[in-house]
């Protein structure tokens, strides 16, 4: 068995953009119409995907329209993760068919209330890790409280998550490759499955994270080189077949 490959949505002002290292003043913007680009992904393959509401992660005003319209726009299992910091996000969500709400900020700031979020939610709470040079970014990456991603991820663990996604801050939007090795530390501290996450810029990349399955990496995030071309995803998947939906517990 081999990771899965999960496209990338990041929503900002309604539009579908990539960010370079979480710097919103280095935003690229795409396309305008989010549930075109998450039914093209899922006609290419995709049985999962990632949207992230980066309005919503600064604390502005989100894009939860444009996430019921992706829901209904995507059949397989679509994870949603910025902003969600009470339970009448989570609520919400869960309402609009988020399948997996990943939280990042009230992991490193409120752990009691990502508890209370598994007690409402059920197995669909996934950790998100962002990291740069070792310390969780918050906020949108604006922010830190001096935390290391080793305590995030054992909190992830202890608290009852499902699955970590892990980002090196400095990779995103890089095409220089996830760190992965960074991920399977992660896989090992906490004892969860990790979803590898910024950086992939080609198809060797995406090669390389799957062949870390038996060390923990369960899936691949894939934004900017989608868009941009360098990867195409129906053929992605015809070397690495996606997952079924079923199948995916994490």
């Amino acid at each position: 068995m081999s990771c899965t490959i999960i496209p990338a949505i990041d929503l900002l002002g309604g539009r579908c953009v990539r960010l370079h290292q979480g710097d919103y003043d280095a935003a690229t913007s795409y396309r305008d119409d989010p549930a075109a680009v998450a039914a093209e992904f899922a006609s290419s393959g995709a049985t999962r995907l990632h949207v992230v509401d980066l309005d919503a992660a600064r604390g502005t005003a989100g894009n939860r329209d444009s996430i019921t319209a992706i829901r209904r726009a995507f059949p397989g299992l679509l994870e949603v993760g910025g902003g969600i910091r009470s339970l009448d996000d989570v609520d919400d969500l869960l309402a609009r068919g988020a399948d997996r709400l990943v939280v990042g900020t009230v992991l490193a700031r409120d752990p009691y209330l990502v508890g209370r979020m598994i007690a409402r939610a059920g197995a669909r709470i996934v950790a998100g890790v962002d990291a740069r040079d070792g310390i969780v970014q918050v906020s949108g990456w604006l922010e830190h409280d001096g935390l290391s991603d080793e305590a995030a991820a054992r909190r992830a663990s202890d608290l009852g998550c499902i699955s970590i996604i892990y980002t090196n801050i400095r990779r995103d939007g890089t095409g220089t490759g996830p760190d992965l090795s960074r991920c399977v530390t992660v896989a090992a501290w906490s004892g969860l499955p990790v979803i590898a996450s910024g950086g992939v810029g080609t198809a060797q990349h995406i090669d390389y994270a799957c062949q870390r399955y038996e060390d923990g990496i369960v899936g691949v995030i894939a934004g900017k080189a989608l868009y941009d071309g360098a990867i195409e995803l129906g053929s992605l998947f015809r070397s690495h077949p996606p997952a079924a939906v079923s199948g995916m517990h994490w």
